[in-house]
């Protein structure tokens, strides 16, 4: 069970780097904005350089901030990259249900965020702007197969509408939680049979500027219809 605000007086228990991929204008600025200060903007500006915004919440008793990132799309601003992957447990790729195009470039987002993220990451697939159907130039299926295919969530929001965002948002979260509590676990059991102790590390994941511990890793993915 997921309730959308924590008590900000509570310690945090983790902190999970969530970063925002994808092309230019698809909106990416515009979920960040509505999942983080429920705020959306027709006079939105693009982003330049990098900048991010934090929300706290709770997800099964646990204190949880995240912590998320967003960038521009631009090449000229690829030289963010490699700081800007840094310690991310979960992703967003964003493309345009408008945009052919901004769907066309995913698979070359993927190899990007794959190349420079942990294995264990979390990704989404964002079809955004559900709101303008009658321009939709992807189809919904095109998107879930592909999601499917590389073994990835799969979401359709609209930040201007206010639809889905919360839940593509929560459902990353919820499942970087959970790997990561099934990782604490797992470590507990070992330190309880005898067992090495180093899968402890595993939890280190979630603070940002740490690099994941590669024992026990496992890829995790699923498809949300």
């Amino acid at each position: 069970m997921s309730n959308l605000y924590g008590d900000f007086n509570q310690k945090i228990d983790y902190v999970f780097k969530i970063v925002l991929i994808g092309d230019s204008a698809v909106g990416k600025s515009q979920l960040l904005a509505r999942f983080a200060r429920n705020e959306f903007s027709l006079d939105s500006k693009a982003t330049i350089g990098v900048e991010f915004q934090t929300r706290t919440l709770a997800i099964d008793h646990k204190t949880i901030k995240a912590q998320i990132w967003d960038t521009a799309g631009q090449e000229r601003y690829r030289a963010v990259t490699s700081a800007y992957y840094r310690g991310a447990v979960g992703a967003l790729l964003v493309y345009d249900i408008t945009k052919r195009q901004s769907f066309d470039h995913v698979a070359r987002w993927l190899e990007e965020l794959r190349g420079h993220a942990d294995k264990n990451i979390v990704i989404m697939l964002i079809g955004n702007k559900s709101d303008l159907g009658t321009l939709r130039t992807v189809p919904t299926e095109d998107a879930k197969e592909f999601a499917q295919r590389e073994s990835l969530f799969f979401m359709e929001t609209s930040a201007l509408e206010s639809i889905n965002v919360e839940s593509a948002f929560l459902t990353v979260l919820t499942e970087i939680y959970r790997i990561i509590s099934k990782k604490a676990l797992t470590a507990n059991d070992e330190t309880e049979s005898g067992g090495s102790s180093a899968l402890l590390k595993g939890t280190k994941i979630v603070v940002p500027g740490h690099e994941p511990d590669p024992v026990n890793r496992k890829t995790i993915c699923c498809v949300s219809s």
